[in-house]
């Protein structure tokens, strides 16, 4: 499945969560999508896993065969399964951009990385699904530090920069600090649902 590019406000109605990576709107109505604002129906082990599933995947952009591969990553590694995963979702450099406050949304990160207007270590990356470490330093081109959204964005954030991001405001630079932990996803997250999801299935 790839990537989805449709409308996003209807997507946090089905989900019944905002997720500020997706979209800075909100639902204008408070009930699901479809004729009459069709009633929810009680959802099935499998229904809230896959929910589960896709808040993930449409908060980050990421498709379905990049979650899989996530996932699998993130199942061989020493930690916990499901930590483990939020962490690699959270390092993802378009997410960094968007949580730094470059951008409004990891969509619009995503664009910028794609057009070479952000520079990973001082370099021009194009490549949103780099992996950031400890130590790394995000900026913006001279040219970027001039697009209208990134000034807007800038002055009128989404949401509050993480503690595992430094910035600094002189020179436009966000430092990655440290590892994020998994509880600093923000939205609402049963990360265990997601975990059995792909535990019966890859």
């Amino acid at each position: 499945m790839a990537r989805y590019t449709g409308p996003r406000v209807k997507v946090i109605r089905a989900l019944g969560v905002e997720l500020p990576g997706l979209t800075r709107k909100t639902p204008n109505r408070d009930y699901g999508p479809g004729q009459h604002g069709m009633k929810p129906k009680r959802k099935s082990g499998f229904g809230v896993q896959l929910m589960e599933k896709q808040k993930l995947r449409y908060n980050y952009g990421v498709s379905e065969r990049q979650m899989q591969r996530l996932f699998r990553e993130a199942k061989n590694s020493k930690g916990q399964t499901g930590n483990t995963l939020l962490e690699l979702l959270e390092r993802r450099l378009d997410n960094v951009v968007f949580r730094a406050g470059f951008a409004p949304t990891t969509v619009a990160a995503r664009q910028l990385v794609s057009h070479r207007h952000v520079r990973l270590n001082g370099r021009p990356v194009t490549i949103p699904s780099i992996r950031v470490k400890a130590g790394d330093v995000i900026t913006l081109t001279d040219k970027a530090k001039a697009i209208p959204m990134v000034i807007e964005t800038l002055a009128n954030m989404p949401l509050a920069r993480p503690e595992w991001i430094g910035f600094d405001e002189a020179k436009v630079a966000a430092t990655v600090t440290r590892t994020p932990d998994a509880n600093e996803v923000p939205f609402p997250i049963e990360v265990q649902h997601v975990v059995e999801y792909y535990a019966i299935r890859l």
